[in-house]
């Protein structure tokens, strides 16, 4: 008799192992939030973006805002820490998920300064107030850098203008916080009497807006 043939073996398949792939990310809220990938350090890309008044911190647009794809046409970069649409300057972009993590993550606490326009010019009570901390409806802030920029900062008029009333005058400050409370700059100045009426990032930590004008973007070496 033939011997019979050996049945053949059964293998179940393998759960899917999520790979990096530079795609979003889930979040809590199931907002999908847009991950670089782990690459080797010479890989590494780490872009300077002047982002204009009216664009997202993201490549698709959204009803009146622009998006990235308008201005850089890089594949593979990701943002690491958010401007909102209505605030103007540095923003940084990477295709490395371990520098994006370390920009944007709150806990290695990147100095973030900030050039603001405000109604009205601030008394030494009012810039004390931002230095020591203000307490916003989520906590007080922690103690910041502060100070009268005159003259101001050289950025030219914002597209489209800013709305003032002629018969109040506007001063410039710059602030520079450790934090990244959701518009917490505006909530700051508001909450020591002085609204905001513009708001230009001027740098992260050693990135700055040097060499850059609104719209254009620089690849810099990571530090």
């Amino acid at each position: 008799m033939t011997p019979p043939s050996p049945r053949p073996k059964l293998t179940r398949p393998r759960p899917a192992v999520a790979q990096p792939t530079g795609k979003a990310a889930p979040t809590r809220a199931g907002v999908r939030r847009p991950v670089a990938e782990r690459i080797a350090p010479e890989d590494a890309l780490l872009i300077c973006f002047y982002k204009p008044y009216g664009v997202l911190s993201q490549f698709t647009p959204e009803g009146k805002w622009q998006g990235l794809k308008d201005y850089i046409d890089l594949p593979g970069v990701y943002v690491a820490g958010r401007l909102d649409a209505d605030s103007e300057g540095l923003l940084l972009l990477t295709n490395d998920g371990k520098l994006q993590a370390h920009i944007a993550d709150p806990r290695f606490k990147m100095e973030k300064t900030y050039w603001v326009q405000v109604e009205g010019t601030p008394d030494e009570a009012a810039m004390a107030a931002l230095r020591l901390g203000v307490v916003l409806n989520d906590g007080p802030t922690l103690p910041a850098r502060a100070r009268l920029l005159n003259p101001p900062p050289d950025v030219g008029e914002r597209v489209p203008p800013i709305r003032e009333r002629k018969s109040i005058p506007t001063s410039w400050l710059e602030l520079v916080i450790r934090e990244g409370r959701n518009r917490q700059v505006r909530r700051m100045t508001a909450a020591v009497g002085y609204p905001t009426l513009r708001l230009v990032r001027a740098a992260m930590g050693p990135y700055s807006l040097e060499g850059l004008a609104p719209g254009l973007w620089k690849q810099v070496n990571a530090r």
